[in-house]
């Protein structure tokens, strides 16, 4: 059964489109994520989704509700995790979860939440003296404390270090595993990577891409072999490469849709000379690689866009999907 269900999803302001003629589906307990630069629709898509938008012409549906009639029944089975929210600085973590939890006929512990997302020793601290991170945190507590079928996730792990993003992925496999479906937006799309069911890209209003991870990657005919060069040595120095070699950092990087001759090639040019290559690696396209290639470019503001930009997109190309 569909969780969510868009056919011919249409808004516009004036002459501008942002969004063009979507259609999809969410299947309930998949994770999917909306991916694309800013201004590509993806706020105005979820806010329609979450009935804080009207829509210009299409229909959607929201665990079988309009979104639109913003109906409280459905409010109260929705979890929503904006990009920023605004938080009282004088209530504590718990008081603020507390207070939240009231809002909800099926409610979860508020001390349990807490310890989910990882607060359970900043429970007492006011909002106030919380870091960036810590109210990221917070909010994902909100989101979650009235146990909702469908929970919006808006960037969810802006600003957190490596474990606390490590952290929130397993609470996203917790909810997959208990049946939760999610939407989520993000910028990380290793994240999205590990963490979805499957993914569309939205670019100008409109899907380029649409499906699961492994299938947008496995579409990629070429490999990549990254290394570094050895100490003395420049790109003029290597063999005949067969591929495009281009620099990523520090180190350069090789797609040939033959990796096998190509590492031949590049380990006998350095064990001839008694040299080693750093970083020596192959593998296939990752979803970032993908992504890149599909949005071209067009231009992305970062994560900390305004997302009324999105107020500024044209459209082309599409494609519809189905779980």
């Amino acid at each position: 059964m569909a969780a969510v269900e868009v056919e011919g999803l249409r808004k516009t302001y004036g002459d501008v489109v942002a969004v063009d003629d979507l259609s999809f589906t969410i299947a309930e307990g998949e994770v999917f994520a909306l991916l694309g630069p800013n201004g590509a629709g993806k706020t105005t898509t979820v806010e329609i989704l979450e009935g804080h938008r009207a829509r210009t012409a299409g229909s959607v549906r929201v665990l079988g509700h309009d979104p639109g009639a913003r109906s409280r029944e459905l409010h109260e089975r929705i979890g929503v995790v904006l990009q920023e929210s605004g938080l009282d600085e004088d209530f504590s973590v718990r008081e603020l979860v507390r207070l939240y939890r009231g809002m909800y006929p099926r409610r979860r512990g508020v001390d349990a939440v807490i310890a989910q997302v990882g607060l359970a020793d900043k429970a007492d601290a006011r909002v106030k003296t919380l870091s960036g991170g810590q109210r990221r945190r917070l909010d994902l507590a909100l989101g979650l404390v009235g146990d909702p079928e469908l929970l919006f996730l808006d960037e969810p792990t802006t600003g957190f270090d490596p474990s606390a993003r490590r952290r929130a992925w397993d609470m996203v496999e917790g909810l997959r595993a208990l049946g939760t479906t999610v939407l989520l937006t993000t910028h990380y799309l290793d994240e999205a990577q590990h963490l979805t069911d499957r993914v569309g890209v939205l670019v100008r209003g409109r899907f380029v891409a649409l499906g699961r991870p492994d299938q947008l990657t496995a579409g990629q005919a070429a490999a990549v072999v990254t290394f570094r060069l050895p100490a003395g040595t420049t790109a003029a120095d290597l063999p005949a490469l067969d591929g495009a070699l281009d620099a990523d950092g520090p180190d350069l990087r090789l797609s040939t849709p033959r990796p096998t001759a190509a590492l031949h090639a590049l380990t006998g040019w350095a064990t001839a000379r008694g040299l080693e290559l750093p970083n020596l690696a192959v593998g296939r396209p990752s979803l970032e690689d993908v992504y890149l290639e599909l949005v071209g470019a067009a231009p992305d503001g970062g994560p900390d866009a305004d997302p009324d930009a999105e107020r500024a997109t044209a459209a082309s190309g599409a494609v519809t999907g189905e779980p």
